[in-house]
């Protein structure tokens, strides 16, 4: 039988690969726009994930809990996706965006998921609510990006 830590650990982790995938995803698609405002988006999110996998790891870490490395297989064929996407669209910006925003209303259900656990310590429910207003905000954020396309 799993302890407390090791299921919080073990969902928090889930959570951090997420993050990976999401701050590699960001710098793809920052790379194939051309939109100084939606490259500028694109990397401004990059760095906010890496900055969430750094409190993930130390969350982590602080439960005595081993930190998992690398990303997820949903991720990597999230990443693939947006590559055929924006080969076959030419790397059309409204394709990479709508990518986006579907990504990240992903994101927010997952923390939603991970929120609803009963037996997450305080400061990892913290943690997780600040980075999922982050998402949110920046969901609406990417939405006013949309008609500038």
């Amino acid at each position: 039988m799993e302890t407390y830590s090791e299921k919080v650990g073990s969902k928090l982790n889930d959570l951090l690969e997420k993050t990976y995938d999401a701050e590699k995803g960001f710098k793809k698609a920052a790379e194939n726009v051309k939109h100084s405002s939606l490259k500028n988006y694109f990397n401004q999110k990059a760095q906010e994930r890496y900055e969430f996998g750094h409190e993930l790891k130390s969350e982590i870490k602080s439960f005595g809990q081993e930190v998992d490395k690398g990303g997820s297989i949903t991720g990597n064929l999230h990443r693939t996706w947006m590559d055929v996407k924006s080969l076959v669209s030419g790397n059309n910006e409204e394709s990479m965006l709508e990518e986006a925003i579907r990504g990240e209303k992903a994101s927010v259900e997952e923390y939603e998921d991970v929120l609803a656990e009963t037996t997450l310590p305080p400061s990892t429910q913290t943690i997780l609510a600040k980075q999922k207003q982050k998402i949110e905000l920046g969901l609406s954020n990417i939405k006013r990006l949309e008609d500038l396309n």
